[in-house]
């Protein structure tokens, strides 16, 4: 019988011929996510999902694609959205696409480092509003980075990436995280690993590169905000949960922090209205993996691990409960 492969949004043609080795492929026709009731319709006796970080997908998406289903795909390197143990205690491989995405999200945290600390979102907002200006030393001053502390949340392969390219511009490194980093590592870098609590009270940049967990939900809430030197500035790219954005609402409009750079959200595509009036906050839709390159490589990565699980091979890149 010929394997049903649902996939839950559009993805690169490259990615479209791979799976079409291995079976018959379905994409959805909506424009957006798919609804909970939408996604268990969709996937009916389905042989593999591809999903997107917004497809929740669990026990009760699994029951609904039947007992053919072998493999979720996850075009993501974060799994939050998927219930792994209750996928694999169906007899379900679980997939995600780590790696090919860490030097373009990488690139776009210190691009928000960059944006925030230096106002170019509030300089280019004048120039577009045809603002009448003129250059003076005292116009649009932001703050340098080099020889600044810049603390890192996670300091796995993006949190890496994001240290190399502060090495560039004279930061030194900080991090913290569940686990302290290799030592070739650390003197690479030349990190140092500190308490939680001592990373938010010395650094002038917070960036996060922590996965979402329960433990890490709303990680950066009122009182680590409080914590922080008023002149830092928080990086957000990894999910946006971790941050409690009314909080971090509020440490803005209290002046607790400087600035802040994000490029995810905890409500997802919605923003806390505060944050968008704010001209120290830069706001990017989630455009961490978004180059052509980059987003081809993860759905041709998911594609992989589809047709090596439905022809009997093992996946490359298994996720384990």
């Amino acid at each position: 019988m010929t394997s049903t492969i649902a996939v839950t949004r559009w993805i690169p043609d490259e990615a479209l011929k791979v799976l079409a080795e291995a079976g018959e492929v379905k994409v959805s026709r909506a424009d957006r996510p798919l609804t909970p009731d939408e996604l268990r319709e969709f996937v009916r006796g389905a042989s593999a999902i591809v999903g997107m970080l917004q497809d929740r997908i669990d026990g009760a998406v699994a029951d609904a694609a039947g007992p053919r289903l072998k493999v979720v795909a996850n075009v993501a390197v974060g799994y939050d959205n998927l219930d792994v143990a209750a996928l694999a205690g169906r007899g379900i491989t679980v997939t995600n696409t780590p790696g090919v995405l860490t030097d373009a999200t990488a690139d776009l945290a210190f691009g928000l480092i960059l944006a925030v600390t230096r106002r170019l979102g509030e300089g280019e907002r004048l120039l577009r509003s045809r603002t009448p200006w003129s250059f003076h030393l005292g116009f649009l001053l932001g703050s340098s980075v080099q020889d600044k502390t810049l603390g890192i949340v996670g300091l796995g392969q993006i949190g890496q990436a994001v240290a190399r390219r502060a090495l560039g511009f004279g930061m030194r490194i900080v991090y913290s995280g569940r686990s302290r980093a290799a030592e070739d590592v650390e003197k690479a870098l030349g990190a140092e690993y500190v308490p939680f609590e001592e990373l938010l009270a010395n650094s002038d940049v917070v960036s996060l590169h922590c996965p979402l967990t329960p433990e890490t939900r709303h990680l950066i809430d009122a009182d680590a905000l409080r914590s922080m030197k008023p002149g830092a500035y928080l990086i957000n790219t990894t999910r946006g949960p971790v941050v409690h954005e009314a909080a971090l609402a509020d440490a803005l409009e209290a002046g607790e922090i400087a600035g802040a750079g994000l490029d995810v959200f905890e409500a997802e595509p919605e923003v806390e209205p505060r944050l968008l009036d704010r001209e120290n906050v830069v706001l990017t839709p989630h455009l961490g993996s978004a180059t052509v390159e980059t987003r081809t490589a993860m759905a041709v990565l998911a594609a992989e691990n589809v047709a090596s699980v439905l022809t009997g091979g093992n996946p490359l890149t298994e996720v384990r409960p």
